[in-house]
């Protein structure tokens, strides 16, 4: 059986270094890309053989260098995972800066574009392929005080249909799993700082974001990447164009509106 080539954005560390490191496990090569040179230098250390370079996927020309990276080394791949992401502000829309608007759009969604454009030719040296695409279940709802990222998300969305579609007749699928809060460092800030702008306890505010779900709960890393193995494996080979909830069933995202 041929083996089987991965390229992840924000790979270093959290969810992403996860998904490498099921992959190497599985024997999969792995390209990993982050900005967090400490996180880089720590997955170097431990796995020396896979491709791992500091890019800043909001940049394309720093996108295009990684990509030439695995082009030489690799000369196709098998799957993309697109995991770059960023909270964005906590704010109404008219206190929302220009710069953070356009800064969480560009993370959250232009980096999908700048990573696909770029990977797509080299699936189709493949024959066929998988691309995933991690949103959020922001993508299914209005979300008070977190425009850019709402957006964002409802844009991956859209483009993973359209990828899926166009895509599909080469058997190239693409599809987007959508998690609800992810236990972490990333979930641990946004409610520090929301608690702090209501002058609640970090305890409250973590009940009413677990109260969103009808689960009441977060998810977990090894959940995401349970979802992206059996996506990119055999077992998912007729999925596409899908956005896939995987949050506990959300009910809705209204919560702080009354500010």
């Amino acid at each position: 059986m041929p083996q089987v080539h991965v390229a992840i954005s924000a790979g270093a560390n959290g969810i992403g270094r996860g998904l490498a490191e099921a992959f190497i496990q599985a024997g999969a090569q792995v390209a990993v890309c982050d900005v967090d040179d400490v996180a880089l230098a720590e997955f170097k250390d431990t796995h020396p053989e896979p491709i791992a370079m500091r890019t800043d996927v909001g940049d394309p020309e720093q996108v295009d260098d990684f990509f030439d990276r695995i082009e030489t080394n690799f000369g196709r791949l098998d799957i993309l995972i697109n995991n770059a992401g960023i909270a964005g502000p906590t704010a109404r829309l008219e206190n929302v800066s220009v710069v953070d608007w356009q800064d969480t759009i560009n993370i959250d969604l232009n980096s999908f574009f700048y990573c696909s454009r770029r990977a797509i030719p080299l699936i189709r040296k493949s024959g066929q392929g998988s691309i995933v695409n991690i949103a959020s279940n922001a993508a299914f709802f209005g979300f008070p005080l977190r425009s850019p990222y709402a957006a964002s998300k409802w844009g991956v969305i859209g483009l993973t249909k359209t990828l899926a579609m166009e895509l599909g007749p080469e058997n190239i699928r693409v599809n987007a799993i959508c998690p609800g809060s992810v236990e972490g460092p990333r979930i641990d800030g946004v409610i520090s700082r929301d608690a702090e702008a209501r002058g609640l306890s970090i305890e409250a505010v973590t009940r009413e974001y677990k109260s969103q779900a009808s689960m009441r709960c977060f998810v977990s890393n090894e959940d995401i990447i349970s979802m992206v193995t059996f996506l990119t494996s055999d077992a998912g080979r007729r999925i596409s164009g899908q956005a896939i909830g995987l949050d506990g069933h959300t009910e809705g995202l209204s919560l702080g509106l009354e500010r």
